[in-house]
């Protein structure tokens, strides 16, 4: 095992030591508010955090991209100015962004309320929850970019389990108390804004100690030769993040619109169980990104390719291993822990394993493409996706509801994972032969 994927693993570890524990927090969370909620209501909550993430989405440029590369190339040439000043603007246009997306979700709400949730009065939730969790995230992407590339993952771990057992804590306070909705949304509330503070705070503190208090006061200017490419990777990403959301992260809410809540409901507890199978999955593009960005900015393409088959094969048999056991024990589990009446996430669950499968296996896709500064072909694909998506959605999900929903997903992960791998081998296997050139 060389030193690159040693590094790797080393922080993907402490990130998945989090991981894994915040996981099996979560599964005791979605347990309790399973039970206390009741299928329709469970639904309603998935609905009202996934309205938030796709309104805060739509305005994000996913800083941390765009930390981890830049930052990465000027820390490697011991350029720490430009590399402070980097983050300087991410910070800047983040929280710009940021206050956009709050006063989006302000205005949308009641129509989330109103189509989504089909109860105008749960306004008051899409805004409270919103609202908070949108301004907690201020600046939360840039600075989980800043953390990654200096390998400030036990920081983060920390932070991450730390959010998971205050979440649980007030969970359980609403089980045994037996509260409702409200009760459930402002334990998930507490618990991802606390979570998203630490974050941030934990990322100025490094700043700090990295370039000294005074390193907001570099001028952007630092940045004039490079803001054109800045820009251009900024609106790449942001491009890519929007058409996921229809691709990925507005699951719920097309099934709710067009069928209902309670459909919803046995859809977002098919997606937590398809979950575990990325427990040890999910840290791995995070730590691989900042390394995949250093190997290329130095022209390592052997250890660029070690590392990715590497990973490939580690995920795989986990993988593999967990959609099995999901198989043969997924029917009786959901009846056991969840009750009864959430079997019918069964059949969605089956679906989803396919899809998860290969995204697992390739989960370096993306972070590969951005690595060589091709942001805009994961665009591309999830634009292609996107059309796909919604035209699957629209004609299958009114017909055959959240089933369809999920074979859709699993078909896009497939679809769009193979493109991405194609394309970043094509570009590789060009990078290699003009370096022998």
């Amino acid at each position: 095992m060389n030193v690159l994927l040693r590094r790797i693993i080393k922080n993907a570890g402490y990130l998945f030591s989090a991981t894994g524990i915040s996981v099996a927090l979560s599964m005791v969370q979605g347990i309790l508010a399973a039970r206390l909620l009741g299928v329709t209501a469970f639904g309603m909550l998935g609905i009202i955090t996934t309205f938030t993430t796709l309104v805060n989405k739509l305005a994000s440029f996913r800083m941390n991209e765009l930390v981890v590369k830049y930052m990465a190339q000027h820390i490697s040439e011991g350029d720490q100015p430009r590399a402070a000043t980097i983050f300087k603007a991410a910070l800047l246009a983040e929280s710009g962004t940021s206050l956009v997306a709050f006063g989006l979700l302000m205005a949308l709400a009641p129509l989330g309320a109103r189509y989504f949730a089909h109860d105008p009065a749960t306004v008051t939730w899409f805004r409270l929850y919103g609202g908070a969790i949108v301004l907690a995230n201020l600046m939360f992407e840039s600075a989980t970019g800043l953390l990654q590339i200096f390998n400030r993952f036990r920081q983060q771990a920390a932070i991450q389990i730390g959010q998971s057992v205050l979440t649980l804590a007030l969970i359980a306070l609403a089980y045994l108390r037996q509260g409702g909705l409200s009760a459930v949304v402002l334990a998930y509330l507490v618990g991802k804004a606390a979570g998203s503070l630490g974050v941030t705070a934990a990322a100025l503190w490094e700043a700090r100690t990295r370039w000294g208090s005074g390193w907001f006061r570099y001028p952007l200017g630092l940045l004039a030769p490079k803001k054109g490419e800045l820009f251009r990777f900024a609106v790449s990403t942001n491009l890519s993040g929007t058409l996921s959301l229809v691709n990925k992260d507005s699951e719920l809410l097309w099934i709710s619109l067009l069928r209902s809540p309670t459909e919803a409901g046995y859809y977002k507890l098919a997606l937590a169980l398809a979950n575990l199978v990325q427990m040890p999955i999910s840290p791995l593009p995070s730590v691989t990104y900042p390394e995949l960005s250093r190997e290329v900015a130095r022209r390592n393409w052997k250890n660029v390719r070690y590392v990715l088959k590497q990973g490939s094969r580690l995920a795989f048999g986990y993988t593999a291993a967990v959609a099995l056991g999901l198989f043969l024990l997924g029917r009786p589990l959901i009846a056991l822990v969840y009750t009864s009446q959430y079997l019918p996430a069964y059949p969605a669950l089956l679906l989803l394993l396919v899809g998860f499968l290969v995204a697992n296996t390739f989960y370096w896709n993306r972070v590969a493409l951005l690595s060589l500064g091709r942001a805009d072909l994961p665009t591309k694909i999830n634009f292609g996706l996107a059309l796909f998506k919604i035209a699957g959605i629209l004609l299958l999900v009114p017909i055959w509801g959240y089933l369809a929903n999920a074979g859709l997903l699993a078909a896009s992960y497939i679809i769009g994972v193979t493109l991405a791998v194609t394309f970043f081998y094509r570009l590789l296997q060009a990078r290699e032969t003009t370096a022998v050139r």
